[in-house]
């Protein structure tokens, strides 16, 4: 799916909280700071303890299957509890010790503690505990296959995006503390390409040195909001974008000249201008202060040029896994024709056109579909063409004008499919279609309707993102006659 280029938290689901009703008195009983013995059960879909006291359920950041800990209230709900650990009685077995210091405190490190090979096992159940809560047909007998891990789950990600700040007068970049704009800075990070992180901090030394005015959010005053560093697996080449509260960027001629004598990895800096105070990363200004617009990535034979918005997956080993997994599981003929939803950049389709007569994606981003058209041409693939537009709407035009799909790849965002997209896939009945999945709860909802016309192969999960609590599946299918 389109990754969000943050170190997302999953969205707090309420899938367990909603099968406990405690009775009020024992809900009365409890108060914030309250502390008692709870042994927990089972991972949350968030990475977070689960364990029952008085029968109501009760979240634990950070404690582990069959751990005893002594719990403390942190909040109250009239159906849970969430609290923090005070101790622990009784370690898990597969309990270690997390590479980074700021693990509990941000997202997107929230299984660091968790022994690898348990991740993956905890990534398989996430699926069972999902098909078992929403039961689509034959869900029982579902092929679930052990999760696909990485040799080395560390210095993974492509990307680095981090808020810069002033923290007791020096300069800061990393991430928030979970739901709170209170920043954490960041010099290590175990799971970013090494020079993702030696640019960034190299970087954050000089803004320091030069005494560049960092973004207040609170006076909304200041230049530097946000640094973003990129950096193709393949060629090694890293871009470098400032995002920046005013178009002026201070001291701009000596940290470029520091950039070509110190970094020369980086082969791209962009700045991008996001005025004032907003939630939005990116603003619509992106220009080029030196070298090239873009960098140069690689995947499974085919180039991909990446500007500073583009939409790349984070995870370029796993990607490459990811992938094949959709080709095996698609298996196209040479006369078959593909449609490729929620296409993004067309990395997928593309990876496919090969061995398709004929490929078609769309997606809602005007510049994800110039980007995939680009990249089309860039690799000389003329049988793919991309278009804007909203699956549920342009599939549907299609069908109407004669394009019957021989086979579809579906690759939703977190959301999952749209109802009409699933009346549309159900209605042009392709022979073939694969589902992949960046979120268990909502593949196992389109489960419940996608069975009407298929029968479900297999669902292999894969880990695009170690030490998280995310988990992504290919699902195949086989229609229903």
């Amino acid at each position: 799916m389109p990754q969000s280029n943050h170190y997302s938290h999953q969205s707090r689901s309420h899938n367990d909280r909603r099968r406990q009703q405690p009775d009020e008195k024992v809900q009365a009983t409890v108060n914030i700071g309250q502390r008692f013995p709870l042994t927990i059960r089972r991972l949350g879909i968030n990475g977070e303890g689960i364990g029952y006291y008085k029968h109501v359920i009760t979240f634990v950041k950070g404690a582990l299957p069959e751990e005893v800990v002594v719990a403390e209230v942190t909040a109250m709900h009239p159906r849970y509890l969430e609290a923090k650990i005070r101790s622990i009685r009784k370690p898990s077995p597969d309990r270690v010790d997390p590479r980074d210091a700021y693990a509990g405190e941000v997202g997107g490190f929230e299984l660091e503690h968790l022994d690898y090979p348990a991740q993956l096992a905890f990534k398989q159940d996430l699926i069972r505990q999902a098909l078992e809560k929403y039961r689509p047909a034959g869900y029982r007998h579902y092929d679930v296959r052990p999760t696909i891990g990485m040799t080395n789950p560390y210095e993974y990600r492509n990307k680095a995006q981090f808020q810069v700040r002033l923290i007791d007068d020096h300069v800061a970049a990393g991430l928030y503390k979970e739901n709170s704009h209170d920043l954490v800075d960041l010099p290590t990070c175990s799971v970013q390409m090494p020079a993702t992180m030696t640019v960034m901090r190299q970087v954050v030394a000089w803004l320091e040195e030069l005494q560049v005015p960092i973004y207040d959010e609170d006076h909304n005053s200041g230049i530097v909001k946000t640094i973003v560093v990129r950096e193709a697996a393949a060629t090694g080449e890293v871009q470098l974008v400032f995002i920046t509260n005013t178009p002026k960027l201070p001291k701009k001629h000596q940290l470029l000249m520091k950039i070509a004598e110190k970094l020369p990895m980086v082969v791209s800096v962009m700045q991008n201008v996001n005025a004032g105070k907003t939630s939005l990363i990116w603003g619509d200004q992106t220009t080029l202060l030196a070298g090239k617009p873009t960098i140069t990535e690689e995947l499974d034979g085919l180039v991909f040029d990446l500007s500073a918005r583009a939409f790349f997956q984070l995870n370029p080993q796993q990607t490459k896994k990811l992938y094949r997994l959709a080709r095996e599981a698609l298996n196209l003929a040479p006369n078959e024709t593909l449609v490729d939803a929620y296409s993004g950049v067309g990395t997928i389709g593309l990876s496919l056109a090969d061995v398709a007569k004929e490929v078609r994606g769309m997606d809602t981003i005007p510049a994800a579909v110039a980007d995939a058209n680009a990249n089309a041409q860039r690799n000389q693939i003329t049988n793919a063409h991309y278009e804007v537009g909203e699956a549920e709407v342009l599939l549907p035009q299609w069908l109407a004008s004669g394009f019957a799909p021989d086979a579809m790849v579906v690759d939703p965002p977190r959301t999952g499919l749209d109802n009409v997209l699933i009346d549309a896939i159900l209605q042009s009945a392709p022979e073939k279609l694969v589902y992949i999945s960046c979120n268990p709860s909502t593949l196992a909802q389109d489960l419940q309707a996608l069975t009407r016309g298929y029968q479900v192969d297999y669902i292999q999960s894969i880990d695009m993102f170690p030490q998280t609590a995310r988990c992504e599946a290919v699902v195949r299918f086989t229609k229903r006659h």
